[in-house]
């Protein structure tokens, strides 16, 4: 690994820290001391904290744990060691805020400011590739497997959450805690994309192939193949494929595996419209190729594409 790369990974690592110990201090100074739930795992382990006073840095750990595990092969090793660093960093400054005076009593300005500083930690988290709650890791899994919007699930995990402590705390409490909710994920908008934002990357490399495969192989996500043509370099393969936010990381430690030199774009999708076909036309194409060993230029004039949604997508070649 060349300084240059391990600078950027230290740097990821420490706005990966500065986004814990920010949630952690959003959790602990005002959402904890006025029953107010994050969603997601932590929501969970701030209900037990309460019925059981069970510490929420063990039980942010012993819940994320299980999700780590599970999503470990789905969402690449670097993802999950991010995560899991996150999560550590979090259950360290949640004990360490802990004795420290509650930053206020009053319901709507904790729901407000720790609405809005929360959303701002988990938000630089993912913005530099890790992730502070195993819901999400479900979610881009379900998404993978069953096609449903991350955001969605999501959404539908916090309010059954929400619902519960609605039961248990009260219905303000469940009220409060939704638009806790709503604020923290604007703020995460404004922050890194939001949870329904898709990603597209334009990959322009000399070795299509290989990266076309190790994509399919590590992230489940197949491309569309194009013909392009530099005015000095000359004749390029293009790939096009689109991600979501949280397999980024993944998709540059793939490229750079391969290809350091090669050119990469990632922009904003808003909108996917496409018709919905089966992968297992790319897997016969990828096993013909390694068979054959032909250039990705050989490939049938339509390929497929995987869109945010899960769906597979036609995408035609010039």
């Amino acid at each position: 690994m060349s300084m240059t790369k391990k600078l950027k990974l230290l740097l990821e690592f420490v706005m990966l820290t500065l986004g814990a110990v920010i949630a952690a201090f959003a959790i602990e100074e005002f959402l904890v001391p006025n029953t107010i739930l994050d969603g997601g795992v932590i929501g969970i382990g701030i209900m037990i904290n309460n019925l059981t006073e069970v510490s929420l840095s063990i039980l942010t750990i012993v819940l994320n744990v299980p999700f780590l595990i599970i999503g470990s092969r789905q969402l690449g090793k670097m993802f999950m060691v991010k995560s899991g660093y996150s999560m550590a960093v979090f259950s360290v400054f949640v004990e360490i805020f802990k004795p420290l005076e509650n930053a206020t009593s009053e319901t709507i300005l904790a729901v407000c400011f720790g609405g809005v500083i929360l959303g701002l930690g988990v938000g630089i988290i993912i913005k530099f590739g890790g992730c502070l709650d195993g819901t999400e890791t479900v979610a881009i899994m379900l998404n993978k497997k069953k096609d449903w919007p991350v955001g969605r699930v999501v959404l539908g995990m916090n309010l059954i959450i929400y619902s519960i402590a609605g039961m248990l705390f009260g219905l303000d409490r469940a009220m409060y805690s939704l638009l806790t909710y709503f604020i923290t994920s604007k703020v995460l908008d404004m922050v890194e994309t939001g949870l329904e934002q898709a990603k597209a990357a334009m990959i322009i490399t000399d070795d299509a192939r290989e990266v076309a495969d190790k994509i399919y192989k590590k992230l489940g996500r197949t491309v569309t193949i194009m013909q392009g043509k530099g005015m000095i370099s000359g004749n390029k393969t293009v790939l096009y494929c689109v991600i979501t936010r949280f397999e980024i990381g993944e998709l540059k430690n793939i490229i750079n595996s391969i290809d350091s030199s090669a050119f990469v774009t990632v922009t904003d999708v808003a909108e996917i419209i496409g018709n919905h076909i089966k992968d297992n036309e790319y897997k016969e194409i990828l096993e013909k190729i390694e068979e054959k060993e032909e250039p990705l230029t050989k490939l049938p004039e339509h390929e497929s594409m995987t869109g945010f949604d899960g769906l597979e997508h036609t995408g035609k070649i010039d």
